[in-house]
């Protein structure tokens, strides 16, 4: 049996080896976590930026290596689909992280939608941190929702594959009723979202908007101005210049948008 799943793992056996493999992951090899070197992690990043395999279980990694050299018969699709019915909760983490590295990934766009519509955050984030399959595969329809779930699920943005490549001005305008909504109700936002909103701040009409972040909580008035701060409009210049305080955090280099999390948030 192990012979058997070891070859279907390395490209041969039929479809129902292939499960059994799936199947017999933790039992053979265990659920304790990669141990991965900065080398392993470069690595990984060459072979498709964006994509990292740090978290990942022993299991779980050998369930993607099995998926990604498997050639079987039917399309991939309709494998990769019989598989997520019947995954538990961590299955469907390791299925969903090696995504982009699976054989016609642009095929997986029905099962991609059912992950993101998950009530688990495991599973949402299997797809939404560290993965470039949503960066490479989704059209602007679907990134702007991912992003709006992303923020209503309370899954920080930081680590979301290009970001800020694929942010736009639709995403500016529903961030912006996103901002709205939450004040209207009395509640705080994630200071991640000015940084989104930052490039198309007049586009939008969000002036007034980033006027109140910069008088808001330290991390939101940090958040507006290096949103502002990155905006060359002759608008946000003078929106920043009215803030010397915040200006000056910039300016020496006090506030970084690594350190803008959502703790804030409430």
């Amino acid at each position: 049996m192990v012979r058997r799943a070891r070859e279907c793992a390395c490209g041969g056996g039929s479809e129902r080896e292939l499960h059994m493999v799936m199947g017999l992951a933790p039992r053979l090899l265990g659920k304790a976590e990669l141990a991965l070197s900065i080398e392993d992690l470069s690595q990984a990043n060459g072979a498709l930026e964006g994509w990292q395999p740090e978290g990942l279980s022993i299991d779980g990694a050998a369930r993607i290596v099995a998926l990604t050299m498997y050639r079987g018969e039917r399309p991939f699709a309709e494998i990769f689909k019989d598989l997520r019915r019947t995954a538990d909760a961590r299955e469907l983490v390791a299925l969903y992280r090696g995504l982009p590295l699976y054989p016609k990934p642009e095929s997986l766009a029905f099962e991609v939608g059912e992950g993101l519509r998950s009530n688990m955050l495991g599973v949402f984030e299997a797809i939404t941190q560290h993965n470039p399959y949503p960066r490479l595969h989704f059209d602007e329809h679907r990134w702007n929702h991912m992003i709006l779930k992303a923020l209503f699920v309370n899954s920080s943005l930081a680590n979301i594959v290009g970001l800020d490549e694929r942010n736009n001005p639709e995403l500016a305008r529903q961030l912006l009723d996103h901002v709205h909504e939450r004040w209207a109700a009395g509640r705080g936002i994630s200071p991640e979202v000015w940084r989104y909103i930052g490039p198309y701040a007049a586009e939008v009409g969000a002036l007034d908007e980033f006027e109140r972040a910069l008088s808001g909580k330290p991390s939101e008035q940090a958040a507006a101005a290096l949103a502002l701060a990155n905006n060359p409009s002759p608008q946000a210049k003078s929106l920043l210049a009215a803030h010397p305080a915040a200006a000056a955090k910039i300016a020496e280099h006090q506030v970084e948008q690594a350190n803008i999390s959502r703790n804030e948030v409430v």
